[in-house]
């Protein structure tokens, strides 16, 4: 096929030998699979920042650090030096994230390189070779699908160990491998320290993962993963192979407004991902 653009210096530099097809593209990137010598891998190009929305990303920004003080106050002030080093941080973070999570033993892609503002990285595959499907788009059992509930919350709990939240998880944002579920898209990734909406974008992500594999376990309906893994952080009790019981009782002994407004909000999300997932599985037994 032709050469996409933006991938040509990484023909011209050696990284790769050549793109074999187009595999996704969405709001925030481009990806390809691509040959390098013997490997098939993928190559994730972001689009320009013209073609995107930084007033949507606000949110996810709070609490990620500027390299200096002259970026900083750019950023500050959305300069066009300013946009371009947020622009440049955006790109970073995923790679940043890749690594660490990696290292950290979390089933997520085995970057290969950042080249050019380009992100190399291993291309997840099915038993037979072919891409991976997203967990959204495969049929489970009930046993599938708790296993899978299971293995992802213990993602969610590392990359919690790590400081890091996924911030937009669901099951759209998974991979099926042959040897289970790995977790991608990672440019929106929350610092769970340094944000103030950490808590919330902890408990989406658990629960729309709860929401979509109750379908085929609808028992999972009733766990509590995210707000328990949330309250062992805070305390600073969470560790990476901690076994988690879904169970939670909030500590009702003091209130302040705004965390019952929190709360409120929280709960009315929940209720309604709750409630399609459980008329998604009584639709699914009927």
């Amino acid at each position: 096929m032709k050469t996409p653009q933006g991938l040509q210096a990484l023909i011209d530099d050696g990284v790769i030998d050549e793109v074999l097809r187009p595999l996704k593209s969405g709001k925030e990137a481009a990806v390809y699979v691509v040959r390098s010598g013997d490997d098939v891998r993928c190559a994730k190009v972001y689009k320009d920042m013209a073609q995107r929305s930084f007033q949507q990303r606000v949110q996810y920004q709070e609490g990620r650090k500027v390299r200096g003080s002259r970026e900083a106050r750019a950023v500050g002030k959305a300069s066009k030096y300013g946009r371009k080093q947020q622009e440049t941080a955006w790109k970073n973070t995923e790679v940043d994230a890749l690594y660490q999570l990696r290292a950290a033993g979390v089933r997520v892609p085995e970057p290969h390189g950042y080249f050019h503002g380009v992100l190399v990285m291993e291309l997840v595959t099915d038993a037979e070779g072919f891409s991976a499907p997203r967990l959204g788009e495969v049929e489970l059992d009930a046993e599938q699908a708790r296993d899978f509930h299971r293995v992802l919350v213990r993602q969610v709990v590392r990359m919690l160990c790590c400081g890091l939240i996924h911030g937009d998880l669901s099951a759209y944002n998974v991979l099926v491998g042959p040897d289970g579920p790995v977790v991608i898209d990672f440019p929106q990734v929350v610092s769970a320290g340094g944000n103030n909406a950490a808590r919330t974008m902890l408990l989406r992500d658990v629960n729309n993962l709860t929401a979509s594999l109750g379908r085929w376990a609808p028992e999972l309906l009733d766990t509590w993963y995210g707000e328990e893994m949330w309250a062992l952080f805070e305390a600073g009790a969470l560790h990476p192979e901690m076994e988690l019981t879904g169970e939670f009782e909030p500590d009702e002994s003091s209130v302040d407004l705004d965390s019952v407004r929190h709360a409120i909000n929280d709960a009315r999300e929940e209720a309604l991902i709750r409630q399609q997932g459980r008329e998604a599985a009584a639709e699914a037994e009927a």
